[in-house]
């Protein structure tokens, strides 16, 4: 998968942010060298969050994100506030663009407010230096120029430094596998399938088994039992598409590890452990309990789409009880989760772990249980045991 190709949940997340003219646009096309933001001398020019995925040396594949002024006013100018505040939850670190020839300003100060309570790494960029007078800075303060290109090397060199990441490291199975090891993994051809193409979590759980230096033998759910049965060793593990979980489980071998691309993802993602934790709710869930399934894409829903067709119907079926099923796709994520019993997340291949981790902690804090597609269907299908058996840290989850 090339830089151009890398998903969006992949890259890093940077967003600019400030007043309303503090240059933010201006500092993004600088920093970018490219003219991916409107510039004018009108407040409030930029309307909403403007994203750009790209190259960005010396980082790699990022996610620009240009923003509307935090001190816009008026009620359409509180929508766009909101939805700068959605864009905080999902950057991996946050630029914040000064007026150099005004000063920081009560807003400049409400941002950084934010940014230090989300523990967001952030870098102070105080633009128009070719009109302001010099100042002394701090250490994560910048003097740039978005006119002259004046300390925009250095500001890029500033954001590199304030991101770590571990996207070296973090595997999505390649940790649970040797060189030479045969892994299946089982992808369902149907209407949901996209045509010509694999799933995102697919896609990179085969890649991910290519760079263990192990095999994958890719294959339909019909065309399982043969395979299992060619092949000259057993597979170290089989990977399944969750909604075939039940069908596959039957097939193969006890002796067999098994688990879901969805249950990988949320592992890789960083709340598995929590998925596990909360999915036990749904044997005290009752009559005209709310479950939200929330998914972080925004795909073709089928007639048989596994958010809102089959998952409900499976827990309706599961807990005998008449719930109201609410769903949510893409960036939406409710601000406001009273009144909601459970949360069922997909694995969130989309969305970039910052987020997906914030989800988890908004449910937290409200007292919510969330967990995920393969976690809750393992589960009411009666094989969440097995299917994280390769995982011994978060299947003792189960026990407690």
């Amino acid at each position: 998968m090339g830089l151009n190709n890398t998903p969006s949940g992949e890259r890093i997340h940077i967003g600019f942010f400030g007043r309303r003219n503090a240059g933010k646009s201006s500092v993004v096309n600088a920093v970018t060298g490219q003219e991916l933001s409107v510039v004018s001398d009108t407040l409030g020019t930029t309307t909403d969050p403007v994203y750009k995925s790209m190259e960005l040396l010396p980082m790699g594949p990022v996610m620009i994100i240009d923003t509307p002024g935090f001190d816009d006013s008026g009620d359409l100018g509180a929508l766009r506030v909101k939805k700068t505040k959605q864009v905080l939850n999902k950057c991996d670190a946050a630029v914040l663009v000064i007026d150099g020839t005004i000063g920081r300003s009560s807003c400049d100060s409400q941002l950084l407010a934010i940014f230090k309570e989300k523990n967001i790494p952030y870098v102070i960029a105080y633009n128009k230096q070719d009109l302001a007078k010099k100042q002394d800075l701090a250490e994560n303060e910048v003097s740039v120029s978005a006119e002259t290109g004046q300390g925009i090397f250095e500001l890029k060199e500033t954001i590199a430094r304030l991101i770590k990441t571990d996207a070296d490291t973090k595997r999505i199975v390649g940790d649970l596998i040797s060189p030479g090891d045969t892994v299946v993994l089982v992808t369902p051809i149907d209407a949901a399938a996209p045509k010509g193409r694999l799933i995102l979590p697919q896609q990179q759980t085969l890649r991910d088994i290519l760079d263990a230096d192990a095999a994958a033998a890719v294959v339909k759910e019909t065309q399982l039992k043969e395979t299992l049965e060619n092949l000259k060793t057993p597979p170290s593990l089989v990977i399944t598409d969750s909604q075939a979980f039940g069908f596959v489980s039957k097939i193969v071998p006890q002796n067999i590890p098994l688990t879901s691309f969805s249950i990988l993802m949320a592992r890789y993602k960083g709340y598995l452990k929590g998925a596990v934790h909360g999915v036990a709710i749904i044997e005290s869930l009752k009559d005209g309990d709310t479950v939200l399934i929330a998914e972080g894409c925004t795909h073709h829903r089928q007639c048989d789409d596994i958010g809102t067709v089959k998952i409900p119907g499976w827990l309706k079926s599961y807990t005998g009880k008449e719930l109201t099923i609410k769903t949510v796709s893409g960036t939406e994520f409710p601000e406001d989760l009273s009144g909601t019993s459970l949360i069922i997340h997909c694995g969130g291949c989309m969305l970039n772990e910052r987020e997906v981790r914030f989800r988890m902690k908004c449910a937290e804090d409200a007292g919510i249980p969330m967990t995920n597609y393969g976690v809750v269907i393992a589960y009411m299908k009666g094989i969440l045991p097995r299917s994280l058996e390769i995982l011994p840290d978060i299947a003792k989850v189960l026990t407690k």
